[in-house]
């Protein structure tokens, strides 16, 4: 059987922009510094008045049918992940179908439509679930379609609220596709955990300290589970390490211990071993905590070799380059990670066809999933079709004052009556309520 994978990606952001160092921080009486340098962020995106979690996807899946040439019978599957659904039964999915079939002369009703949650990691679950179906011979030569879209809001003042942002990913999964192939192997961390959770209710509770730990051993938990399966792993193998990214400085320490962990008993650590020693073994130590307190200061002496250095501003920073600028979009997130450092390398010219990726997707609750892809030849003509930094660039740049009224728009215990910051063109908008409290949209031509 051939390869199964992503055919084709479309990248939607929401058409507001807050800007957190000129805007957000001055706001907050807080150093710019803390959101640029402690975060990594720069500035979040958001939705505008007529835009939500359906349009973004809906947008972002029309864009991508279009440059395939695809009609509604050429998709077999309709995935939706996300955790800021708006109803408890009806997916989001029916509702991005219904808006597709506002502009095609065809219908979906011969696909299957569902809606994937497990917090952020619901969009590679969504990929896996596409990859099993076609896999299995069930798809009769139609494709998927898999749609993270998330508008990631936190209540006023939480300490994540500059970490926020919106938009959607549209990915094309079929056989022999153009950007990458998925491994058999995958790697999991699972555990029972309530580092991030809404029990019925729209804002995230959140344990930041708890939270940040928990995905730190999930995914060294996933990265064991893969290596199991997978065989000894090494830097080398992999081009670059697309992370879940709920904001860059957590990707930072996330790859530092993946980094110590993989190159363990490695050629990399004997070269190392005579710069900055060997790395700590748990034998070596009367107590775990002076194991632990050993491995933390081994971990901060290698990320300042250049050894280290090198390989992060090739394999990591790439894939940063989105987040920055529009925060985090949860089951979007890795997706985005992947498609970021894809587009650097084509604007670097570097040719990464055969290529290795090491796709670490994470979703509190909590569970971390391994697995890698292969890039495929044609992965320069996919990435050259993002219009993604026109979309950053066209964005409205809100005031605090803004920021606010769009924050109350978009919480859904509070009515506010707000103008449109842009002018919807050749999109799908949100258009009101329905007779039963659904949500009702149409095409702006």
């Amino acid at each position: 059987m051939t390869g199964v994978g992503i055919d084709a990606i479309e990248i939607r952001t929401g058409k507001l922009k807050l800007d957190l160092a000129e805007t957000f921080a001055p706001a907050q009486g807080e150093d710019p510094g803390k959101y640029t340098k402690g975060l990594g962020l720069h500035a979040s995106s958001f939705p505008d008045v007529y835009e939500d979690i359906v349009t973004m996807a809906a947008n972002a899946a029309h864009r991508l049918m279009e440059r395939k040439g695809l009609t509604p019978d050429d998709i077999g599957r309709i995935d939706v992940a996300t955790e800021s659904a708006f109803d408890n039964s009806k997916p989001v999915s029916t509702y991005v179908a219904g808006c597709l079939e506002e502009v095609y002369d065809d219908d979906f009703h011969h696909a299957n439509k569902g809606e994937r949650k497990f917090a952020c990691i619901a969009g590679t679950q969504s990929l896996d679930d596409a990859f099993n179906w076609i896999r299995a011979g069930r798809n009769r030569g139609r494709a998927a379609l898999v749609i993270a879209t998330d508008t990631a809001l936190y209540a006023r003042d939480d300490p994540g609220e500059a970490t926020q942002g919106a938009g959607a990913v549209a990915m094309l999964v079929d056989e022999d596709p153009d950007l990458v192939t998925f491994s058999t192997e995958q790697g999991f961390g699972s555990a029972d955990e309530t580092d991030f959770l809404k029990p019925n209710q729209q804002f995230p509770s959140v344990d930041g300290k708890r939270s940040v730990n928990v995905y730190l051993a999930r995914m060294r938990e996933a990265l064991d589970d893969f290596a199991a399966q997978a065989g000894d792993l090494h830097p080398d193998d992999y081009a670059m390490v697309p992370f879940h990214t709920p904001f860059p400085g957590m990707v930072r320490k996330a790859a530092a211990l993946g980094y110590r962990h993989i190159v363990r008993d490695t050629d990399v650590e004997l070269a190392l071993a005579e710069e900055i020693g060997r790395q700590p073994r748990p034998e070596e130590f009367k107590t775990r905590e002076q194991y632990f307190d050993a491995m933390e200061e081994y971990t901060d002496e290698l990320t300042e070799t250049e050894r280290y250095g090198d390989w992060y501003a090739d394999s990591i920073e790439p894939t940063l380059s989105i987040a920055r600028e529009v925060g985090n979009w949860y089951t979007g997130s890795v997706h985005v990670a992947r498609a970021a450092g894809l587009k650097r390398s084509l604007e670097e010219g570097r040719e990464m066809a055969g290529e290795q990726l090491l796709v670490a997707s994470y979703g509190s609750g909590a569970q971390a999933e391994v697995h890698s892809e292969t890039v495929q030849p044609g992965w320069r003509e996919e990435i050259e079709a993002l219009n993604v930094d026109e979309q950053i660039d066209d964005r409205y740049e809100l005031s605090f004052e803004e920021y606010e009224q769009i924050h109350d728009v978009h919480n859904h215990d509070t009515e506010t009556d707000v103008e449109e910051f842009t002018a919807p063109d050749g999109e799908f908008v949100f258009d009101g309520w329905g007779r039963m409290g659904e949500r009702k949209y149409r095409y702006v031509r």
